[in-house]
């Protein structure tokens, strides 16, 4: 008897569901279960606000809280690991497996509470995200590039990616051919696919982007030849290896047009809107040629967070080269 999913749930084959946070809007930001001979692991979380519903998919699909062994954050970014120290109050015998540049924000979450408020603002903080929850240092530890773990015997292969973060790790799985990749291959909603197949954008979300390094974690992930890609924002891409290939050629072009607008805009007036708007072109023109049909303001629209987050991230990049 097939079960029965939560509809925030998505069956992706492989022991693998993507698990809707419900954050900012519906299919926004993903939490990936992945489930092996009646063990699992949560790969990314959401925030605390999500907490409710990663124990909801593991009711509906007959896992106990206590038969999951890790939960991963890709980076320590609070719409990814926001809800990492209240989920873990929940899995008794889970460990938190962590970029070394991120594991201590997870024990002492005080700074990063107060670099995101720095971003978002008191009230946003309060309403998108709550207190954050230390997770106890005993049971966190830090992951290694090139570190395999096994999840009842299913390798795990962690891969340190900077370029979005410095704390960022992305995990490849072999079983499924695929890469759960947080931010490092970019950002990619459903409501823009069509007869082409996914559309994508990379992020430069504050306030540790770097080109360069961006573009060389992209590379390696591409190098596994993978058949599909596990986003954060928002589900599985990529409908064979050929297909992560050409999403993967579209996020290099991308990422050397953005470098280039902002290098273009480093020294003039009012930089910030100008960037928000040259970020607006290029995106509406790449969705113009990728055949998308919803109206320019309604694309816009779903846009706005990620325009204004990247042409942040821009600025900090670029006050850096000063």
């Amino acid at each position: 008897m097939e079960t029965l999913l939560p509809d925030f749930v998505t069956a992706l084959g492989h022991g693998i569901y993507a698990v809707d946070t419900g954050f900012t809007r519906d299919h926004f930001d993903a939490a990936y279960l992945i489930v092996e001979q009646g063990r699992a692991a949560f790969i990314d979380t959401g925030t605390n606000f999500s907490v409710p519903r990663l124990l909801a998919a593991l009711d509906a699909v007959n896992v106990e809280p206590e038969a999951v062994d890790w939960v991963i954050p890709t980076h320590v970014h609070l719409d990814h690991a926001g809800g990492v120290g209240l989920l873990m109050q929940s899995l008794p015998n889970a460990r938190l497996l962590c970029h070394p540049r991120g594991l201590r924000h997870m024990i002492d979450p005080k700074v990063l509470y107060m670099s995101a408020r720095s971003v978002y603002g008191d009230a946003e903080m309060r309403r998108s995200y709550g207190r954050l929850v230390p997770v106890p240092a005993e049971r966190g530890e830090a992951s290694f590039d090139g570190q395999t773990i096994h999840l009842a015997g299913r390798p795990l292969l962690l891969l340190d990616t900077p370029g979005h973060a410095r704390h960022h790790h992305c995990i490849w799985d072999e079983q499924s051919r695929g890469c759960f990749t947080g931010d490092t291959f970019g950002l990619s909603y459903r409501e823009f696919d069509g007869a082409k197949g996914a559309w994508i954008l990379p992020t430069s979300t504050p306030v540790q982007f770097e080109p360069e390094a961006l573009q060389a974690s992209i590379a390696r992930l591409l190098a596994l030849g993978p058949e599909c890609m596990y986003l954060t924002h928002y589900g599985r891409v990529g409908a064979a290896a050929a297909d992560v290939a050409r999403l993967g050629a579209l996020l290099h072009t991308q990422v050397d047009q953005m470098t280039e607008l902002a290098l273009l805009l480093r020294e003039v007036a009012n930089r910030h809107e100008r960037l928000k708007a040259g970020l607006q072109w290029l995106y509406l023109e790449g969705l113009h040629e990728h055949g998308c049909e919803l109206a320019p303001e309604q694309q816009l629209k779903l846009l706005a967070l990620d325009v204004e987050l990247n042409a942040q991230g821009l600025g900090i990049w670029l006050d850096k080269l000063a």
